[in-house]
């Protein structure tokens, strides 16, 4: 008898899988040329972006120590709570211990809210283009998405009117972005303000993936979170839940430290559901926690300026490799690890969209990138640019000259 899986498990499927297979099916490169991987969200992936010896350091001391290899509560280490909620809090926003819930990454932290707040038959609004991770997990619980759009000839910001448009009796909240993956995105506080009294007046919550918080570049648009706009311009009034945690700022993702914080009025129903399901998985490593509250006591102002100062001059070096490319228009990044390049399918010989055009550069000259219908948009391709600059230049020139070998 074939044992069935079941109807959750059936539910759950990453619509990104079916279109990255697309852009692999065709043959191996026959380019001679080494791969160069411009979709890989992982920032250690090539050696050259490395977390803070500290943080390093105290997992080896604490690992020799022995004090951490027990079990902890289920909402995380007393010291990760303290340590996430006096380094996050600012702008008017106190955070304490009981407003943090530690989860296993920041993926985890947000399947462990969507979880606590969504229904059966619910939906929850997402950004277009977006990751697909919140998809994944709403349809997961038998809930759906209902998207919002960004705009590119505005920085992608927040298409206001399709929030509203969207939004319907059924929504629970709203997945908020910033900096945004794909888009490089980084909303600026007066825009932020529009969209959290939006939410405020459709009576939906609104959520904050900030696992990019704070990673934007010199001169660009200042990063606020979500709960610091709420606390100065709203008087509080609007409640937040955001998802953060140590992997991209801190550039450790595989040691799967994230969590939840909870700001403002209304939640208390909500964080002790959450309270709840964190019980049924032990959040994260406790080694990894306890060497995360101890490099969050510290003082990392340096490692982060240098951090920005790095990805900021590896962006510019896709970008202007990429820049007068035949077809293509490249929407300048501000923060995260991506940006958003446009194509313009008019403009190829033999190239009908987006899904064709990364598979023929993978086939052609061996250059890795997602294309912008993973996303939910039509037309883009998305580049990652925590390889090395010259890796990234490379990538850049082996790009134009695919164009300008497809050109009408």
């Amino acid at each position: 008898m074939q044992i069935k899986a079941s109807e959750k498990a059936n539910r759950t499927l990453n619509p990104i899988r079916a279109i990255v297979d697309k852009v692999l099916s065709g043959p191996p490169s026959t380019s001679g040329l080494d791969r160069i991987p411009l979709s890989l969200g992982d920032p250690t992936h090539f050696g050259n972006l490395l977390p803070p010896p500290s943080l390093t350091s105290a997992i080896s001391s604490l690992a020799d120590s022995h004090k951490d290899d027990g079990y902890i509560p289920a909402v995380g280490s007393p010291a990760l709570r303290s340590a996430v909620a006096q380094a996050f809090s600012e702008d008017g926003v106190s955070y304490s211990s009981d407003d943090v819930v530690v989860a296993s990454g920041c993926s985890g932290a947000l399947e462990l809210l969507l979880t606590a707040l969504l229904n059966p038959g619910d939906n929850v609004l997402v950004p277009r283009p977006g990751f697909p991770l919140y998809e994944v997990i709403a349809n997961s619980h038998g809930a759906s998405v209902k998207y919002y759009d960004l705009d590119p000839d505005q920085g992608w910001n927040v298409d206001l009117k399709s929030v509203e448009a969207q939004c319907d009796s059924k929504t629970r909240g709203i997945v908020i972005n910033n900096p945004s993956n794909p888009c490089g995105s980084v909303f600026g506080k007066e825009h932020l303000k529009d969209l959290l009294s939006l939410c405020s007046t459709l009576g939906i919550l609104p959520i904050g993936d900030e696992v990019y918080g704070g990673m934007t570049f010199p001169g660009s648009q200042t990063y606020h979170s979500l709960a610091s706009v709420s606390a100065t311009l709203l008087s509080g009034s609007v409640p937040v839940v955001s998802a953060c945690g140590m992997a991209k700022q801190y550039l450790v993702p595989g040691w799967r430290v994230g969590w939840l914080t909870f700001y403002g009025p209304d939640l208390a129903d909500l964080k002790a559901g959450v309270h709840r399901l964190a019980q049924v998985v032990l959040g994260a490593c406790s080694l990894a926690q306890a060497a995360s509250a101890r490099a969050l006591g510290e003082d990392l102002n340096s490692f982060k300026r240098e951090l920005n100062e790095k990805l900021a001059g590896q962006a510019a070096a896709l970008e202007g490799a990429l820049e007068g490319s035949h077809g293509l228009t490249v929407v300048k990044a501000q923060g995260a690890m991506y940006t958003m390049v446009k194509l313009d399918p008019s403009a190829f010989s033999d190239i009908a969209d987006d899904v064709e055009f990364t598979r023929m550069l993978l086939e052609e000259f061996n250059v890795f990138a997602l294309p912008g219908s993973a996303f939910g948009i039509d037309n883009f391709f998305r580049a990652v640019y925590c390889a090395p600059e010259g890796m990234l230049k490379e990538a850049g020139e082996r790009i134009k000259q695919f164009c300008e070998k497809h050109k009408a």
